[in-house]
């Protein structure tokens, strides 16, 4: 008995990869609730009313670190730099233990990522030719990885592990060139002594790290800081939510042994406390073994992995939805939409066709270069499957979207594509990994 209970808790601390998944999966399914009633309700009679939330003016802070800004870019400046916060946790995480800490693992997912971003920029660039709207070259090139996999899970059983793993592998380094082409690319009027005080503090907050200070509100609150440095320096601060999530300590201070023979210890010790004579309350004996327990999970949880437990859950299911909300909306009276407009186009073309031509194509060179070797368990048709998959945009496209136009024509035009080239990737995809499932089980 004390066995599995202690097996149960190592499971459920040291499993990081399928809580991640099905956190993933069932976000995409709030996204897209949230996404309905942000079209509906901006088509509304009371479109005025959902504007207006958007619109509305909020004030924090005072003196030299007061910022007013609109709700809408609260959302994106600051709920989505909390969102990016968890992101780079995420990205830790896997480098340092996950999917991404061989060479081996990486370069396949590396090479399917990389393809996965530069062909739909190009498909872009050639469909909307050398202009001001070509500018958006980076809304394609983005996967969204809650629809992704939730769509993904909706298969099963059946999809092999390692395929999962290469779908998430392949968005977590989407997201890290998503990051990069944010800061480099759609950032405006650098503001340079706010950039350095940025770097001040973040050289404060590594210094931390490498003294191995284990103080996660001092990171948070320092991290306060680097943002707003961000916000005031020109670069999109959702830049600053990562770097400061690269500095987090990610080491544990016991060992996975260590920790299963105290656990076991304390269970021994609560299962032969003397108990107390009532239903409701412990006997001392007794708190003070789950108070070993309790000290004994910090002590194996790293501050990476711990503070990504506390706001995945937070982000996932209310900071994306909230975005969603804020952005998913297309005004569709009085505008006359051309389906063949060539940001629409560009867009779309560049999800469903860049998206899985990229991703096939440079996975099939890792491979053939001998780079890389295709997972247990796959093949290249479900390889083109997850590359369609990896067409649904949807949230990080809508959010380069804003940055990258200021005309709300051009942000509607790319809406339309975002929005029927994911929708056509991602049905596709299923389609394809549903039947060549089917098959393989029928053989």
């Amino acid at each position: 008995m004390i066995k599995e209970q202690t097996a149960e808790i190592a499971k459920t601390i040291l499993s990081p990869f399928d809580r991640f998944l099905k956190r993933q999966s069932s976000t995409g399914i709030l996204l897209l609730i949230a996404a309905i009633i942000a079209m509906v309700w901006s088509n509304s009679s009371y479109a005025d009313v959902y504007f207006g939330i958007w619109d509305k003016e909020l004030t924090i802070g005072h003196g030299a670190f007061r910022i007013s800004e609109p709700l809408l870019l609260w959302v994106n400046d600051g709920l989505m730099a909390l969102f990016f916060f968890v992101v780079g946790l995420e990205i830790k995480r896997e480098v340092m233990a996950g999917e991404l800490s061989t060479i081996k693992d990486v370069v396949m997912p590396l090479s399917a990522a990389i393809g996965g971003m530069l062909v739909p920029a190009l498909l872009f660039v050639l469909v909307v030719g050398n202009s001001e709207i070509a500018h958006g070259w980076g809304i394609p090139m983005a996967t969204d990885i809650a629809f992704s996999l939730g769509i993904l899970s909706l298969l099963g059983s059946k999809v092999p592990l390692g395929l999962k793993v290469f779908l998430t592998a392949l968005a977590i380094v989407d997201d890290i060139g998503a990051i990069l082409i944010i800061a480099f690319f759609y950032s405006n009027d650098i503001q340079w002594v706010y950039l350095q005080a940025a770097a001040g503090l973040f050289v404060i907050l590594l210094i931390f790290n490498y003294f191995e200070l284990r103080i996660v509100s001092l990171y948070l609150f320092v991290g306060l800081f680097v943002w707003f440095c961000f916000l005031k320096s020109g670069v999109h601060p959702t830049v600053a939510g990562v770097l400061v999530a690269i500095t987090i300590p990610g080491r544990r201070k016991i060992k996975t042994e260590d920790f299963i023979e105290q656990t076991k210890s304390s269970l021994i010790k609560f299962e032969n406390a003397k108990l107390v004579d009532s239903k409701v309350l412990l006997g001392k004996e007794q708190i003070s073994a789950v108070d070993s327990i309790t000290e004994s999970v910090k002590k194996v949880q790293s501050p990476v992995q711990s503070l990504e437990n506390s706001l995945s859950n937070f982000t996932a299911n209310l900071v994306m939805p909230i975005f969603a909300l804020a952005n998913a909306s297309i005004v569709i009276a009085g505008n006359e939409f051309n389906f063949l407009d060539k940001v629409t186009l560009g867009v779309g073309l560049g999800l469903l066709l860049g998206k899985v031509a990229g991703v096939s194509l440079f996975s099939w060179l890792s491979v053939r270069l001998g780079w890389a070797k295709l997972p247990t368990g796959v093949s290249w048709t479900q390889i083109v499957g997850v590359g369609l998959l990896a067409g649904i945009g949807f949230t990080m496209s809508l959010f380069i979207t804003n940055l990258a136009y200021a005309d709300e024509a051009l942000i509607n035009d790319s809406k339309i594509g975002i929005f029927i080239g994911s929708i056509i990737a991602g049905s596709i995809g299923f389609i394809i990994l549903k039947f060549n499932f089917r098959k393989m089980g029928s053989t």
